[in-house]
């Protein structure tokens, strides 16, 4: 992608009048420097992600989703591995059980939920985490730090700005500056996990087939958020337009793919443990085979 960038550069300074292309390129880099002044309190936050980079170098992983067909696997068996947990997935029955290391949530949306919804959230994660830490996009922080959340817990920020279009393959994501937004929070934990450095990471609950099913549905029965999701009905029936899904749906397949060039750039392998579902961008995987493939790899 950078190529084609510097083709296209090079292509409209030859077209354009040399004081347009270099107003153009000065403006640009106003523009730059104006976003990362105003970044300059989150970045502040996200430098105490250096901590992690590389902790984890060569382990494994397992990233927890919340698609329905967790319901049909034995997730139990994950006790004693590093698990992300995402969203509302500690509403798990055996969550305490496994224990996640961590938790994600991306970008909160307020379209339905209010300040007083999020809160509630965020309280009744807060009672169902455990021992996990948190990570939340950095535009949680006031709300976080006005109400007093998540107190005794260990919260860390990550800056989500800009798009994976233009991301290269030689680049993991630096948890310590802007990252790609992401369209589904399964891309948030790859990210995180490749800034951790697993050399293994294994996916479970990503079963976006929505669009084949006509559903959006979860392995658990939402609680503080029944309600909040705009796209969907009562019963989980899509009625949002089928082309703003099918966009969606592109971009997050875009995201997948983007993460998989970086971790073959990068010697990481990424395995698909959901039960059925849409997502092809990965091996399969079972999650036995999951689990004695870690099983080998200790002794």
């Amino acid at each position: 992608m950078a190529k084609v960038f510097n083709i296209l550069s090079n292509a409209a300074k030859k077209a354009m009048p040399y004081a347009l292309y270099y107003s153009i390129l000065r403006l640009q880099g106003r523009q730059k420097a104006a976003e990362l002044a105003a970044l300059a309190p989150a970045l502040a936050m996200a430098a105490d992600n250096a901590q992690f980079c590389e902790k984890y170098k060569g382990r494994r992983c397992f990233v927890l989703c919340n698609g329905p067909s967790v319901k049909q696997q034995d997730i139990r068996a994950l006790r004693g591995e590093i698990v992300f947990s995402v969203s509302s997935g500690y509403l798990h029955p055996d969550y305490l059980h496994f224990q996640p290391r961590f938790h994600c949530v991306p970008q909160v949306t307020y379209t339905k939920m209010g300040r007083d919804g999020a809160i509630a959230w965020f309280n009744e994660m807060h009672d169902k985490l455990g021992t996990a830490e948190v990570f939340l996009s950095h535009t949680e922080a006031p709300l976080v730090q006005e109400e007093k959340l998540f107190s005794g817990r260990k919260v860390h920020y990550v800056i989500f700005n800009g798009t994976f279009d233009l991301w290269s393959s030689e680049r993991i994501p630096d948890l310590c500056e802007p990252i790609p937004r992401v369209q589904s929070v399964p891309i948030m934990c790859l990210m995180i996990a490749l800034f951790m450095g697993f050399s293994e990471i294994y996916l479970i609950g990503t079963d976006h087939d929505h669009i084949r099913t006509g559903k959006y549905l979860y392995f658990y029965e939402p609680t503080v958020l029944k309600g909040m999701d705009t796209s969907i009905d009562a019963q989980g029936n899509i009625i949002a337009s089928l082309h703003d899904e099918l966009q969606g749906l592109a971009r997050l397949w875009r995201d997948y793919r983007c993460i998989r060039a970086i971790a073959t750039k990068h010697g990481v392998r990424i395995f698909n443990a959901t039960l059925g579902g849409m997502l092809d961008e990965f091996p399969r995987v079972s999650l036995e085979q999951a689990l004695n493939r870690c099983a080998d790899t200790q002794r």
